[in-house]
């Protein structure tokens, strides 16, 4: 009785459609950026059930573990970031680790913490730029605080219901956000104002 083996699919054919049509088209063209985003498979940072759908051009929801962005938002974000060398680089992550796994062999040191640690955040740091894998509604002084002197952030936000891709630098203490581009981007619920409450 002979035995079928069944071929896994080729994901670097995959990978490379996705170079070619989500991000060529939309501006991304630098070749840090396309490297690395061929070099590390999407699918390795999703559940089984949900690889199939690993390069579609939306996010790929986990549940309550976060989500995994569409590939047009992290190509937008290491092109906007752009690291280098001598970076020390803190990654809020989405849930999957894959934005950390991005950048890592393009920086000098990489700290990955969760949404929710992030959000908690005391103290001050010398990191050079962080990297928010989602879209916040606000950025806590805490996390503002990690951020060295000319430091740099590349973040989702959240405005007027519309997630937008944007970036600040940290000058004489003050770190402001600055919206660059409309793009799907997840929320991520740790960085939501508080509601507050009205009576009529």
């Amino acid at each position: 009785m002979s035995t079928m083996t069944m071929t896994p699919p080729d994901t670097h054919v995959a990978r490379r459609a996705m170079i070619d049509s989500q991000l060529r088209t939309s501006g991304v063209n630098e070749e840090y950026v396309l490297a690395r985003m061929i070099a590390v498979p999407r699918e390795d940072f999703l559940p089984a059930d949900k690889t199939a759908v690993a390069y579609i051009d939306r996010a790929v929801s986990l549940g309550a573990q976060g989500q995994l962005a569409a590939p047009l938002f992290y190509g937008k974000l290491l092109s906007e970031a752009a690291p280098g060398r001598d970076d020390r680089v803190l990654v809020v992550s989405g849930g999957t680790g894959y934005l950390a796994a991005l950048l890592r062999p393009l920086v000098a040191e990489l700290t990955e913490v969760s949404a929710a640690e992030a959000a908690g955040m005391t103290g001050s740091g010398t990191y050079t730029l962080i990297a928010v894998d989602g879209a916040i509604e606000q950025l806590p002084e805490g996390l503002a605080a990690q951020l060295a002197e000319g430091g740099r952030i590349v973040t989702g936000l959240v405005l007027r219901q519309v997630t937008r891709l944007a970036s600040g630098r940290k000058i004489a203490g003050q770190v402001n956000l600055q919206p660059i581009e409309d793009l799907g981007i997840p929320v991520l619920p740790a960085f939501a104002i508080p509601k507050s409450w009205t009576f009529a």
